[in-house]
């Protein structure tokens, strides 16, 4: 299956997964036996503890108490962090009753007719605390609980405070129907964005736009994590309010990094400059608002504010800037605008809801993701599609122009040929490749300050072995030198046929002394042999030898090649069958390797 092919049947099943499961919460939906509590009274302050660590307003009925139509935010705040709520729980006939809230802010307390039944949290001698996540509440209730007043003491130093979302009377097992159920869609979701995110991936690492899919990625993983840490259901997959918040966190700070980068790999020109030092901005506050929470610097519920006020800021500005641009775009661009207005105006009614601006509702937002990320899928995959058909096209253009380069190249092989750095006769490098190493080698001597050595070899009386045994003698001759020569110089050495019956072998980090004692013992060596061709004996062969070294012979490693052949000249007038070191006064031996080794 083609991965264009994969991506349509995997977003086909989970869109069928989607639909099973809304149709799947429909039927958990939790009956009508349920309860909200209202008449709800208020005070601010903290209560005095008396001896025993009770408070002393659950049993001092005061004129301070006030009513008030919610228990969320009650008028008259100020600067106040501490805040008491009381109703009476109705009446009801339930085989299981549990008190259900959606969320509370930040710790608390609940009292039954004076008695602590529940705490979230932990409070301090000043009846502060820290934060410890949202989640929602289920606490157990007596079977005789109608009628008796329920109190609340909470603390909570975030812009909300009290009981945020629903507050009901409910039987235990329709709390757990509401739960999947107001968690099936947004798990839905969840796992189509996510797996979405996932091809997006793919399509990064193989296809041709891999900065687009890679914003599509970002924005998909982002906000099936953020789905995922939003939905009630996250307490039964497991039991960490804080950890899941600040997962939530990381994920809802990445929404508009992704967003920017998707609307600045469409747009151009100063709206996309614009855009992305919005996203950096965001990519900045990402890292140090996690980072510092990480490190307990600070809370995470106090970065929640500081990001929607920035977000209430650079959202619009992004909106504003691609409208801007609206009538230059084309029509995938606009559809990415219109998508991104959609789901923008979700984010910033689902911030309002959070902040108590508006009352609470239910706001869509995995709906506006879900389409969001189809739109942005869509216009990619379109466009893959015919990057696709215009590479097909491209390929039989290229096929054609590969036949014709191919014929090209055979003829260029056949030419290269000629340039080897391989000897045919020998086998040994030829001249070209030595003077090729040759350069590298000096010039790491003197960078490293090593000595580099160079022998010049040629063969005695080579002309007399053509004129009297025929060239394919003296062919033969030069590759049994070669062969000899191969098995004298190993590991760094470097042995070259440079050109007729001459050699040259290069010794990197290797002395004058050190060179003429290994010329010499092969001058011995190749003297003793004794050759044979086609059981033709050829006689004794020998070799003359010019050794020149750097430093020691001169300053330029690049003039050993001229030292060594002069002293090579040198070996060849004084009677062949030797070795003369350059720049020393050559003795006059009583035989050929009588003379004393240099020091």
């Amino acid at each position: 299956m083609s991965l264009r092919g994969f991506a349509i049947h995997q977003s086909s099943l989970l869109l069928l997964t989607l639909a099973l499961l809304s149709a799947f919460s429909g039927a958990l939906h939790a009956d009508d036996s349920q309860q909200p509590l209202q008449h709800w009274e208020y005070r601010w302050g903290d209560s005095p503890i008396d001896a025993d660590g009770t408070p002393l307003w659950l049993h001092r009925d005061t004129i301070d108490w006030q009513s008030t139509a919610s228990p969320s935010n009650p008028s008259g705040r100020g600067n106040h962090q501490h805040l008491w709520l009381r109703t009476t729980l109705p009446a009801g006939e339930w085989d299981d009753p549990v008190l259900y809230i959606t969320s509370m802010n930040l710790i608390g307390q609940a009292y039954l007719n004076g008695e602590l039944i529940y705490q979230y949290g932990e409070f301090d001698e000043q009846g502060r605390g820290d934060f410890a996540g949202w989640p929602w509440h289920m606490i157990d209730l007596p079977e005789s609980a109608a009628g008796q007043t329920l109190t609340f003491r909470l603390y909570s130093d975030y812009t909300s405070i009290g009981l945020w979302g629903e507050v009901k009377v409910m039987e235990r097992i329709d709390v757990l129907k509401q739960v999947i159920h107001s968690s099936a869609k947004d798990l839905g979701v969840s796992a189509v964005v996510s797996v979405m995110a996932v091809l997006a991936t793919i399509f990064a690492i193989l296809g041709p736009d891999r900065r687009g899919f890679t914003a599509i990625a970002l924005f998909g993983y982002a906000s099936g994590l953020m789905l995922l840490a939003e939905t009630p259901a996250r307490q039964l997959i497991a039991d960490g309010p804080l950890a899941w918040d600040t997962l939530r966190a990381a994920s809802y700070y990445t929404l508009p990094i992704a967003l920017g980068l998707l609307l600045s790999h469409w747009l151009e020109g100063a709206t996309k400059r614009w855009i992305n030092r919005l996203w950096i901005l965001h990519l900045a506050y990402l890292t140090i608002a996690i980072g510092c929470v990480q490190l307990g610097l600070i809370s995470l519920s106090i970065t929640f504010p500081a990001f929607d006020l920035l977000l209430a800021i650079t959202l619009p500005l992004m909106l504003l800037l691609a409208l801007f641009r609206f009538r230059w775009l084309n029509l995938e661009q606009r559809l990415l605008v219109i998508s991104f207005t959609f789901f923008a105006s979700l984010l910033l009614a689902d911030m309002a809801v959070a902040h108590g601006f508006v009352a609470w509702r239910s706001v869509p937002l995995s709906y506006g993701a879900l389409a969001f990320l189809l739109a942005i899928a869509a216009i990619f995959l379109w466009h893959y599609r015919r990057t696709q058909q215009q590479l097909a096209v491209v390929n039989e253009t290229l096929e054609l122009q590969v036949a014709t380069r191919t014929a090209e190249l055979d003829q260029l092989v056949k030419e290269l040929e000629g340039l080897s750095f391989k000897d045919h006769l020998t086998g040994l490098h030829n001249r070209r490749h030595f003077h090729m190493v040759f350069d590298h080698e000096c010039r790491r001597a003197k960078q490293m300050g090593s000595r580099l050595t160079l022998l010049m070899l040629d063969v005695d009386h080579f002309k007399r072995i053509n004129d009297h045994f025929g060239h394919e003698a003296g062919d033969a001759v030069l590759v049994e030198i070669a062969s000899f020569l191969r098995q004298h110089f190993r590991g760094m050495d470097i042995v070259c046929r440079f050109g007729g019956e001459e050699f040259i072998a290069l010794l990197p980090t290797t002395c004058a002394a050190s060179a003429y004692g290994r010329a010499n013992d092969l001058l011995i060596s190749m003297s003793q042999k004794s050759l044979v061709f086609n059981s033709t004996p050829l006689g004794h062969i020998t070799l003359s030898c010019g050794v020149a070294t750097y430093p020691d012979h001169t300053q330029d490693p690049q003039q050993l090649l001229r030292l060594a052949d002069e002293a090579l000249y040198r070996a060849k007038h004084a009677g062949r069958n030797r070795c003369v070191v350059a720049n020393e006064p050559l003795e006059k031996p009583q035989a050929p390797f009588g003379r004393e080794q240099p020091q």
